[in-house]
């Protein structure tokens, strides 16, 4: 089997088990999380809080005033939503979890309408 049959039948069990999240919301969890490590000095442990912050950082970067739209497209409306799609993944072999990780790490991290409209740095790059 190659990487990229294995990859689409993890994705499709992912759709089977968690239909409420497209594949992409956990291919970009994935990339968040990636995003977030390449900023830290020396590899670690990543929080709840930093992982949804990266989340929030990198959505900006790539879709500008619609990273909450296309977030709510793929089904995240809030950081509980990227929880879930961390243990999902914890779940079926892809990322490891340490024995204090909890979803409730990720628990009213923000606001989504908060953070993507009210916060948005609208004069960033401008």
């Amino acid at each position: 089997m190659t990487e990229l049959q294995l990859a689409e039948e993890v994705l499709a069990g992912l759709r089977e088990r968690y239909p409420r999240y497209h594949e992409k919301a956990y291919v970009f969890v994935l990339a968040a999380l990636q995003y977030v490590m390449e900023r830290l000095e020396e590899p670690r442990h990543i929080s709840g809080a930093e992982l949804a912050y990266g989340a929030r950082a990198l959505a900006i970067d790539h879709f500008g005033p619609l990273a909450r739209t296309v977030l709510e497209h793929w089904g995240i409306h809030r950081t509980e939503d990227l929880g879930e799609i961390v243990f999902a993944l914890v779940e079926c072999g892809i990322l490891i979890k340490e024995e204090t990780d909890r979803l409730d790490d990720f628990r009213e991290v923000y606001d989504f309408e908060e953070a993507f409209e009210h916060e948005y740095p609208w004069g960033a790059g401008l």
